[in-house]
């Protein structure tokens, strides 16, 4: 039976052998502390003055140590100010993984440019001069600028700039113009980077035929391919385990779906719009009602039939600005959707009033 107890009573614990706690082997303490011989305060109140280089008590003011080493930061600089281009900072920039070398070189100040410095200047540009550098710093300055020209994204802009590293180091398509492989790498990194463009969209920014850009553009995915299978294979052998962000995927055709978000973008359409056109367009692509119709007269003639559905009407003339296609095409592939209309329309687009079959257009 358990002994009961009034409130605030503590249980008697039984006699019995307690248990010793095994001493600890005898050690040095080898931390060192450094308090002020005049106030032995623990634990100190010391100031490291960097000004000055010393270490003084912050309790009455006894110097305990000068020469002290500043180990902060030294990324403080002036460069912007300064007339005469004095940069205090000691380090260089950062290694650029889409350049050959080490990047590690000295560079002579060019200085007054007269005598000894011009000299030096010119032998270290002549000695340290790499043609292959100067090759892909003039192909990323051509990407960038392409890039910039079209509000293509950053991603897609290194994304291609790393593809044509590949081919240069490669050495393959010897012999094609330059502007030709260029082409083709945006190409492909807007497809990889899952914001695609069309053969007329590529064309119309780097003046390189549609044909030539069909052509490099198989080209240079069989090479990617390849590459990427000799990669794997290497990795296999070593008995390493692939980085599936390092490795090349194969691209897809442009879908139609896709082209939807940038054009109701531009032409200012609500999201539920956008929305409903790449539904619609999805749907169109599985049961073939515009079967052999590109992606951009499929986008087209959704966005048209959808913006009417929705009361926010755009002409065949607004939408064949921006996706590239006559008007004539919309309005020959619309009337194949109004036909089956009753089919393709998904009650969930106009109920609660958000749209009305009578808005659409007459044939």
């Amino acid at each position: 039976m358990g002994t009961a107890l009034s409130p605030g009573a503590m249980p008697v614990m039984p006699n019995g052998p307690k248990a010793e706690k095994p001493e600890e082997p005898w050690r040095e303490n080898l931390n060192m502390h450094v308090i002020c011989r005049e106030c032995k305060e623990v634990p100190p109140n010391i100031v490291e003055e960097f000004s000055s280089g010393d270490m003084v008590c912050g309790s009455c003011g006894l110097v305990l140590g000068d020469r002290i080493v500043d180990t902060r930061s030294e990324w403080r600089t002036f460069s912007n100010d300064d007339g005469a281009n004095d940069d205090p900072s000691r380090v260089g920039d950062v290694k650029n993984e889409l350049l050959n070398g080490d990047q590690l070189t000295t560079t002579i100040a060019f200085g007054d440019g007269l005598g000894r410095s011009r000299d030096l200047h010119r032998a270290q540009n002549k000695s340290t001069h790499d043609k292959s550098n100067k090759t892909l710093l003039a192909a990323y300055k051509e990407i960038g600028a392409l890039c910039d020209a079209w509000n293509i994204p950053k991603n897609v802009s290194d994304t291609a700039k790393h593809l044509f590293k590949m081919v240069n180091d490669a050495g393959a398509f010897r012999g094609k113009s330059q502007e030709a492989i260029i082409a083709g790498c945006i190409f492909i990194a807007c497809r990889q980077c899952k914001v695609p463009r069309t053969f007329r969209e590529i064309f119309a920014l780097t003046k390189v035929s549609k044909k030539e850009i069909g052509r490099i553009f198989k080209a240079l995915e069989k090479f990617f391919a390849a590459q990427n299978k000799e990669k794997m294979e290497n990795l296999e052998k070593d008995g390493r385990v692939a980085n599936p962000n390092d490795s090349y995927n194969a691209t897809t055709s442009t879908k139609a779906q896709e082209l939807c978000i940038r054009y109701c973008s531009q032409l200012g359409l609500s999201p539920k719009c956008t929305m409903v056109s790449q539904q619609l367009a999805d749907k169109l692509t599985s049961n073939g009602s515009l079967a052999g119709r590109s992606p951009l007269s499929v986008a087209a003639a959704c966005i048209y039939f959808v913006s009417h559905l929705l009361g926010q009407g755009k002409s065949p003339k607004d939408i064949s600005a921006v996706a590239g296609v006559s008007d004539g095409t919309i309005r020959t592939a619309y009337k194949l959707l109004e036909v089956e209309k009753e089919k393709i329309i998904d009650p969930d687009w106009i109920k609660d009033g958000k749209g009305d079959i009578k808005l659409l257009p007459k044939v």
